[in-house]
């Protein structure tokens, strides 16, 4: 779906080299996470509102989209990401346990 969508969406403003298309996608996540975080109540001076999970939700995939490109621009294949997701979760509890 994801590689549909790109093919849908392809225009001469994506770059050819992969390093430009990675750090665009990187400011699109960078984007979208600051959409998600505006739907929560950070701002301590402000009155509070309530949360809208569906909201969240569709910001979310928002980020899941640019994800999921990143992932297909690096070739990753499904076993690559169990791979890596599994190597950097061993680090991250021995991290923890390092109080890192």
């Amino acid at each position: 779906m994801q590689r549909n969508l790109a093919n849908v969406l392809a225009t001469t403003r994506y770059p050819i080299k992969k390093e430009e298309r990675i750090s665009f996608l990187c400011t699109a996540i960078t984007h979208e996470a600051v959409e998600l975080q505006r739907l929560t109540n950070w701002k301590w001076w402000k009155n509070p509102t309530l949360f809208n999970d569906e909201q969240a939700k569709e910001e979310l995939i928002d980020i899941w989209h640019f994800v999921l490109q990143a992932t297909i621009e690096l070739n990753m294949t499904a076993d690559d990401i169990v791979k890596y997701y599994s190597k950097k979760n061993k680090i991250n509890k021995k991290r923890k346990k390092m109080n890192y």
